[in-house]
């Protein structure tokens, strides 16, 4: 995913409204009350989205690749509960935590 500066915006400051023309922070319309964040407070916050969402892939790769619910439930049923704890184990090693 790729964070924009509307995204930012939403962001730093939820449930207040704007209207963004073009890419440059000239662009932006504050609508709200209070004070718009500055543009240097935009930028950060887009980095920072963009590295939490970068930070959490190895969660993504896990969650695609676990067997549902309903087959992790008859692994149990089945094999009992070391085995299952062995295949959740093959994907959590797969994709480790940094």
């Amino acid at each position: 995913m790729i964070y924009t500066k509307g995204n930012a915006l939403n962001s730093l400051k939820p449930n207040t409204q704007w209207a963004w023309t073009g890419d440059e922070y000239s662009g932006l319309t504050w609508l709200d009350s209070g004070t718009p964040p500055t543009e240097s407070e935009i930028d950060a916050e887009v980095k920072r989205l963009q590295d939490l969402y970068t930070a959490k892939k190895y969660q993504r790769d896990r969650a695609a690749e676990y067997p549902s619910v309903v087959d992790q439930l008859d692994l149990i049923y089945h094999s009992g509960i070391d085995a299952w704890k062995g295949k959740i184990k093959e994907t959590k090693d797969k994709y480790p935590k940094p």
